[in-house]
């Protein structure tokens, strides 16, 4: 194996950022080339942005079609920083961003910490505290979806850009709910775009917190805490937005959430 120092990739992610350029291909050498590589990359990239201790964590490509959209074989996962976890009704700017789009997802609040290792379905739902429905933005920052390297795409916190969350139900409320049964829709500026249903995310929204106790990214991260919320993944492809937009979304009989690019 060899020896790999995830900062220089790390660095010249976060300078793209702050430019809001283009992810290219980073020179050989420094180049994440494996999952392990890319996954030490972003943790270093939350060293940078000040989010060692992340408020939560996305998990990407938990369904199907995401995973066929992306040409993925498995789900993927990255930390949300501070100022980037937002309630229902926030606003924010368009020219902030190089491709936006939207995701319809659900979304939990951790009420016990979920260590890292081998997990079960059932011991990831029992550390939920609340559940809600939640819209991830995305940010397309690397161009044509068949020239990204997915190593260097998992290092910059798989497309993350925010996310938005509605208002919670806790304990006593979902779990008495078919939580895979829950249909999700979007809707761009009051006009429905798509849907899903919560069986969509590896079958059951709880496998995808499953997974991604057990991932690569929660051992670099030291396990999952209380208090962080955790995106789920989404039901549909995400909306690619071409510019301001209302977005609302919708996992009856959760409250919707909504926000605006503005």
């Amino acid at each position: 194996m060899r020896s790999f120092n995830p900062n220089p990739a790390a660095e010249a992610l976060h300078q793209t950022r702050l430019r809001r350029g283009l992810v290219g291909r980073l020179p050989v050498g420094i180049a994440p080339e494996s999952e392990a590589e890319g996954t030490a990359t972003q943790r270093a990239l939350a060293d940078i942005v000040g989010a060692g201790n992340p408020p939560g964590f996305k998990i990407g490509a938990t369904g199907k079609r995401m995973q066929e959209y992306l040409g993925l074989t498995g789900p993927a996962a990255g930390f949300m920083a501070e100022g980037g976890l937002l309630g229902t009704g926030a606003v924010l700017e368009f020219r902030d961003y190089v491709r936006p789009g939207v995701e319809c997802e659900l979304a939990v609040r951790l009420a016990k910490d979920l260590p890292p290792g081998p997990c079960t379905r059932e011991q990831a739902a029992d550390a939920v505290g609340e559940l809600m429905a939640g819209i991830e933005l995305v940010d397309n920052r690397y161009g044509a979806l068949d020239t990204i390297h997915m190593p260097t795409v998992l290092a910059d916190q798989m497309f993350h850009a925010a996310a938005i969350v509605g208002t919670p139900v806790g304990r006593n409320v979902w779990t008495g709910l078919d939580v895979p049964g829950l249909t999700g829709r979007i809707a761009i500026d009051d006009v429905a775009r798509d849907e899903g249903v919560g069986s969509e995310l590896m079958g059951h929204p709880m496998q995808c917190l499953a997974w991604l106790a057990s991932s690569l990214l929660a051992e670099a991260f030291g396990g999952l805490k209380a208090g962080q919320v955790v995106m789920l993944g989404s039901v549909t492809p995400p909306v690619w937005l071409d510019g301001p937009a209302k977005v609302r979304v919708e996992f009856a009989p959760l409250l919707a959430v909504e926000f605006t690019l503005a």
